[in-house]
């Protein structure tokens, strides 16, 4: 790094906006300028970030007009659609926390710890995938290297804070008795609910397909077949997914658990003998992809289940951004 960046932060008032500033802080992030950047109704309030107050300024056409290296975008699909290539214009490299650029041809999907190389492919933008996609491919890669993987079969029990505020305040009204459905079409409380986005004409619903199709592109391989049922639950953090994989080449158990604890971004708990696997409270909070409950699928030959959680607001996004960010650096 020959120099420090000027970083602009659009959607800085959101969840996962906060929690940008909070990983950015925490691993220390080089910079020389930072802008707060958010919609008209979010102008003028004030954050607090390493120790000084930045004023929010309305995110315009005219934002990127000052000298703004990297711009991490987590304001919704519409917004980075128009301002986006706004910014790539004005030689910005967006990383982008939507859906909207992810299955673009010219616009890398990029999880660090699988596909970095692919973050020199950016036309002046770089998508961030989805938060249940991120988790499950840091573990899928290395296997897939080394076995080659047939078949992926993917069940999510998703987290609230998925949905943002109005999913986090459903489940808190909820627990106290209170049925809202903001954010959901039925009670959060309580339940299980086999819905996650729209529902497509295939019968899946687009938080499914954006995982199969995600993982294609991210693994670079689609000849994989990958099938999806994603399903929120009532917790508050983290996200946990039930993966079968089904491998081309026979394995060892040990050796191939031995691959996935000397991954980087993984950490192995696996010991069921004393109740130890990962759970969505150990989860929140960390950055890391924590795996458990690695076992031989015996009903093909040669399965595997595991069960995969992470922090969907960190790992799922805001930190995956940010180490996609700090690679950008490396460059400059």
């Amino acid at each position: 790094m020959s120099r420090k960046p000027n970083v602009a932060i659009v959607g800085a008032t959101g969840l996962v906006g906060r929690t940008f500033l909070k990983v950015l802080e925490e691993r220390d992030f080089p910079f020389e300028n930072i802008y707060m950047m958010a919609s008209t109704k979010s102008a003028g309030s004030k954050i607090t970030f390493k120790g000084t107050e930045y004023t929010v300024e309305e995110l315009n056409e005219h934002s990127f007009d000052k000298p703004i290296d990297i711009a991490l975008f987590s304001a919704g699909g519409s917004i980075s659609e128009k301002y986006a290539p706004i910014a790539a214009a004005h030689d910005v490299t967006v990383v982008d926390n939507s859906s909207q650029w992810r299955m673009d041809p010219d616009v890398p999907l990029v999880v660090p710890e699988v596909n970095p190389d692919d973050i020199d492919k950016n036309n002046g933008i770089i998508a961030n995938p989805n938060c249940s996609t991120i988790q499950v491919v840091v573990p899928l890669k290395p296997l897939h290297e080394k076995y080659k993987i047939k078949r992926i079969v993917y069940s999510t029990y998703q987290a609230v804070s998925g949905s943002g505020l109005k999913g986090i305040e459903d489940l808190k009204e909820g627990l106290k008795g209170n049925d809202l459905c903001e954010a959901y079409p039925h009670p959060i409380a309580g339940n299980c609910i086999p819905h996650i986005d729209v529902f497509m004409d295939n019968g899946y619903t687009k938080e499914e397909m954006k995982m199969i199709n995600e993982t294609h592109k991210i693994l670079g391989d689609n000849s994989i077949k990958v099938t999806a049922t994603t399903v929120r639950v009532p917790v508050f953090d983290s996200h946990s997914e039930s993966v079968n994989v089904e491998f081309e080449k026979p394995f060892d158990l040990e050796e191939l658990k031995d691959i996935l604890r000397n991954y980087p971004g993984i950490v192995v708990i696996d010991n069921p003998a004393n109740n130890e696997y990962p759970l969505a409270k150990d989860a929140a909070g960390k950055d890391e992809v924590f795996v458990g409950r690695i076992r031989r699928d015996f009903s093909v030959e040669n399965g595997i289940n595991m069960w995969v959680v992470a922090d969907n607001i960190r790992k799922g996004a805001a930190t995956n951004t940010v180490q996609i960010a700090e690679k950008l650096v490396e460059k400059l």
